[in-house]
């Protein structure tokens, strides 16, 4: 008894059964919409947004689309890093969003109009990221603004500045840019394109295990490795502990010698970085090319929210909270468009965030639990004595 309470005591373990509740509480509330809906097949439609790509009869169909859902998980998985990263550090970077568009127009058009290689066209999206992501860190750092404003302004500020830009890159024949295999040559005030491979990210041989899905390659195993390497920045190394304690308080902080406005310029900036990575971690795939007509912002930035608190604010859990978003969001492609919206996976995201909204109040029931029960064992323990 008294190892199973030391168990359930620790973070960790309070935070893996939290994220398992409000999985299960998100799935039943969905259920419920499906059952409104139509009662009669809402039970498979259920297991249709679980099930995925596992719907498919086919092994080889199944991997492939296990690939296309893995390849969606990276710039998911670092949407949710740059949301976690800035709350770690005190401040709710809703902007995540703005700064993934930001990093898509940046990569995009480095690759199809500029023509350069996939490294510099990746980098240019962390800079991009990164500027957004500074600009509204400095308005918190020298004028107070709250970011949650500043964030919200410069999503739509990004996504039409980003229209405007990719509309120079774009095909005459549809809204899309062109395809990133592409580069696209002006010849007598004429747009063509040329073959330009280069600018796809490398497949590494990771993509034979997926059925040979051309869209897999480095984008997974690097977006776990920057996994990694922010929950060591944040829990190892001395920046990670000034940013926090900047976070925790930014005066406290000044007054042990701490840079508290270069220190939230930097979270900002850091966190921009890693959504304008996600960004060319998709788009430098050929996966999928820019609407320059979108009027709404991409749902990736918005989606790394429910991830991010869903994987406990924790680095490493927020690789498999990535892959679980991702997987249902997918999942709700699966289910009967004349019946069923396939919108109700959004439905089930967002009521996990909503239900990840009580994560304190779950933590301190339990732990209060133990108490009661540790006092009546001690209770039970002393009467035994007498």
């Amino acid at each position: 008894m008294q190892s199973r309470n030391s168990i359930l005591r620790k973070p960790a373990v309070q935070s893996l059964l939290t994220s398992l509740v409000c999985i299960l509480l998100g799935l039943l509330v969905g259920f419920i919409a499906l059952l409104i809906i139509n009662p009669a097949g809402a039970g498979e439609a259920i297991m249709d947004i679980i099930k995925n790509f596992l719907n498919y009869s086919k092994r080889t169909t199944q991997l492939k689309n296990m690939g296309n859902t893995l390849v969606k998980t990276a710039p998911l998985l670092m949407c949710s890093l740059s949301v976690l990263f800035a709350y770690k550090v005190g401040l709710f970077n809703i902007g995540a969003a703005g700064q993934y568009v930001a990093g898509a127009g940046a990569c995009i058009y480095c690759a199809v109009g500029l023509g350069w290689h996939w490294l510099p066209c990746m980098l240019m999206a962390v800079l991009a990221g990164a500027l957004i992501g500074a600009l509204s860190g400095a308005l918190k750092a020298y004028r107070n603004v709250n970011e949650v404003i500043s964030c919200i302004m410069l999503n739509w500020i990004s996504l039409y500045l980003v229209n405007t830009i990719l509309s120079n890159v774009k095909n005459p024949t549809s809204p899309y840019t062109y395809e990133i295999t592409k580069k696209v040559v002006m010849e007598n005030g004429v747009a063509t394109t040329v073959a330009h491979p280069g600018a796809v990210l490398p497949q590494l041989g990771i993509n034979g295990l997926f059925n040979n899905n051309k869209y897999v390659g480095l984008a997974i195993p690097l977006a776990i490795l920057l996994a990694v390497g922010i929950w060591v920045l944040l829990t190892k190394t001395r920046l990670g502990y000034e940013l926090r304690a900047t976070g925790l308080n930014k005066h406290a902080a000044k007054y042990c010698g701490m840079q508290d406005r270069t220190n939230i310029i930097l979270t900002m900036a850091i966190a921009g970085g890693l959504a304008g990575i996600g960004a060319a971690m998709l788009y430098l795939t050929g996966f999928e090319e820019w609407s320059c007509t979108q009027s709404s912002v991409p749902a990736m930035g918005f989606n790394g929210i429910a991830a991010a608190f869903l994987g406990g604010l924790h680095p490493l859990g927020a690789i498999f909270s990535s892959f679980f978003i991702q997987h249902i969001t997918d999942g709700g492609a699966q289910l009967n468009k004349q019946v069923y919206p396939s919108e109700i996976s959004n439905l089930i995201s967002s009521l996990i965030i909503y239900f990840c909204g009580f994560v304190l109040f779950f933590k301190l029931t339990v732990n209060k639990w133990l108490d009661r029960r540790a006092e009546q064992k001690n209770a039970a323990k002393g009467g035994s004595e007498q």
